[in-house]
């Protein structure tokens, strides 16, 4: 996307990439906080975090690669594991509402395209609906990866064995060091192309 960023096409691009960017995070976090609470902790509700407002959980580094890569990040939403009555299966839960909500996104717009074609006769129709699948696939894919603060490292903590979580801790610790010198090394793609090709393949059941 970057080499016709300044073209026309690229800046319509970049315009209608931004509700998509902005409903794909808002709406990941959201399912978060609201698993939380259904499994008893309401401590990302008295955050402020259970709300729809795109500016409650912006990270703006993480919103912008989103924009310009496809693969990004919000605010994490606090979550307090003692108000779970079974805190590793309800961590795994939560972790992987945010991503559930990115898929459910992405299904429901893939279905609009089948079932309404004629929604999106224009180029600018049919190019939203396809960032709106593409971009909350990338951000669920991406979420996956189990690197601390992504919601696949949450995962990784609850099923890894005890004499490895020295190495777990030290991720945590440098995680987000982790993320960005992948980022500038240009790894991500290498990684994320897997994963979307199996979203993908769940999408299209």
């Amino acid at each position: 996307m970057l080499g016709n960023l300044f073209s026309a096409e690229g800046i319509s691009e970049l315009l209608l990439s931004l509700p998509a960017v902005l409903w794909a995070i808002t709406f990941h976090e959201y399912c978060h906080g609201l698993a939380a609470k259904m499994l008893g902790d309401t401590t990302a509700e008295r955050a402020g975090r259970l709300s729809l407002n795109p500016l409650d959980h912006l990270d703006p580094l993480g919103a912008l690669c989103l924009l310009l890569f496809r693969f990004g990040w919000a605010k994490p939403v606090p979550i307090d594991t003692r108000y779970f009555k079974h805190p590793k299966r309800d961590i795994i839960i939560v972790s992987l509402a945010g991503v559930a909500g990115n898929m459910l996104t992405a299904f429901f717009c893939a279905q609009l395209v089948r079932f309404v074609p004629g929604l999106f006769v224009s180029w600018g129709a049919r190019q939203f609906i396809l960032l709106m699948i593409y971009i909350n696939l990338g951000l669920a894919a991406f979420n996956l990866i189990p690197i601390p603060p992504l919601d696949g490292s949450r995962i990784l903590y609850v099923l890894l064995p005890y004499q490895w979580m020295k190495y777990y801790y030290w991720l945590e610790r440098y995680g987000m060091f982790v993320i960005v010198g992948l980022l500038v090394l240009g790894v991500f793609p290498y990684i994320m192309r897997p994963i979307m090709a199996l979203l993908f393949s769940i999408l299209l059941i």
